[in-house]
């Protein structure tokens, strides 16, 4: 039994097309993962520093 060599490309293709897609979306989660992470920091200081400003303005007061 024969079997043409585009078949073997075609098999090749389609292999590298899925690993290519895998890694693709392994880095664009990590990317993701990265922003949210970096927006979770600005968002905590941004609270700290409202506590902050709220105690020093509760201690100037009393």
């Amino acid at each position: 039994m024969f079997i043409p060599i585009w078949v073997y490309f075609v098999a090749a293709g389609i292999l590298l097309s899925a690993y290519m897609a895998i890694r693709a979306g392994r880095e664009e989660r990590q990317v993701e993962n990265e922003s949210i992470e970096l927006e979770g920091r600005v968002y905590m200081e941004r609270i700290e520093k409202e506590r902050e400003v709220k105690k020093s303005s509760q201690q100037s007061i009393g």
